[in-house]
């Protein structure tokens, strides 16, 4: 998400919602728990925190409107695009 478009989504109080609003993190974090992963593995792979992965899953299950983990892979499964959004920012 480019700078400007972060700055704009915050100074209008709206908020972006589905596939296209994910960071690089969060994308990378749904694709491996879509692949059937555990939090902790999922850390234990990208190297951060179980609390970060567990934060990167509710940002995107809210932008998603969605509520498990089984939707979540339906929504990968549909919506993934082999390396598209490589250029995002992670957040």
């Amino acid at each position: 998400m480019s700078t400007q478009s972060f700055s704009s989504t915050w100074r209008t109080g709206t908020r972006a919602f589905g596939w296209d609003s994910l960071t690089r993190a969060e994308l990378r974090v749904a694709r491996l728990v879509a692949e059937g992963l555990t939090n902790r593995a999922v850390a234990r792979r990208l190297g951060i925190s179980p609390h970060t992965v567990d934060t990167h899953l509710r940002h995107t299950f809210t932008k998603l409107d969605i509520g498990s983990r089984v939707e979540l892979t339906r929504y990968v499964v549909l919506h993934d695009v082999p390396g598209a959004g490589e250029g995002r920012e992670a957040a």
